[in-house]
């Protein structure tokens, strides 16, 4: 049932970002039901989630609607890969992940080499043992990446800066599930991220600041060579009803 209602959400979700539903025209929510086969309550429930992320509205009488694109949460992780799968703005998007990634990250490093304490240093090891230890396994290395970077964050103890978290997840997620997926070819980001904990630690703001840098450029190379092809979606089917 989960494997529906994520195949429905992505199903409807790409749509939408690809244009086959304009801005400001009106989806036929009961038209969905007999072209899925799937029940109203599972199409309710895919479209209450497209909703959350800022792509659709309803009201009385006027039925469900698609919004203008400023409406969008861009930053939420599915929004971010329906864009991309649209192929309608590739370039735009990859840029503005590392644009975005080379404002937050760098300077949260610098500021996390200046102000961690010895519970930080220890946090960041345990993230790093683990991000070393996922190897090319694509799901425990996304995981020990987002913790690792979350921990960066948290070593700041700067309260606005831990509360980017969120942009940061968003970004890390959609980066890894684009770049480390399995039977890709991406670089080894160990060492990038081994310079990253070895400046923390020695409370070198500068050369944290650097190395940041350095892995977000390692990254961005892989993100524009090893990124998955996109098939089409998979017809979604089920023979529950209401």
């Amino acid at each position: 049932m989960a494997d529906l209602h994520a195949a429905l959400v992505d199903a409807l979700g790409l749509r939408i970002v690809r244009g086959d539903y304009p801005p400001g025209s009106r989806i036929d929510v009961d038209a969905l039901e007999p072209e899925f086969r799937v029940s109203k309550t599972a199409i309710r429930e895919a479209l209450r989630v497209i909703r959350e992320k800022g792509l659709i509205d309803s009201w009385p009488k006027r039925g469900t609607i698609v919004t203008s694109r400023d409406h969008w949460k861009l930053l939420d992780g599915d929004v971010i890969l329906w864009r991309r799968e649209a192929r309608r703005d590739d370039d735009r998007l990859l840029a503005e992940l590392s644009q975005l990634r080379d404002v937050i990250e760098p300077a949260a490093a610098r500021l996390a080499a200046e102000f961690r304490d010895d519970a930080d240093i220890e946090a960041l090891r345990t993230a790093f043992a683990a991000f070393e230890s996922a190897g090319r396994n694509a799901s425990r290395l996304a995981e020990a990446d987002r913790d690792f970077h979350l921990t960066l964050l948290q070593a700041t103890h700067n309260e606005l800066m831990v509360r980017l978290d969120v942009v940061v997840i968003h970004a890390l997620d959609a980066r890894n599930r684009i770049q480390h997926h399995p039977g890709a070819d991406w670089l080894d980001p160990v060492p990038d991220h081994k310079a990253v904990l070895d400046a923390v630690a020695a409370g070198d703001p500068v050369a944290a600041e650097r190395a940041m840098k350095h892995a977000i450029r390692e990254s961005d190379l892989d993100l524009r060579g090893g990124e998955p092809p996109f098939d089409a979606p998979e017809p979604v089917e089920s023979p529950a009803a209401d």
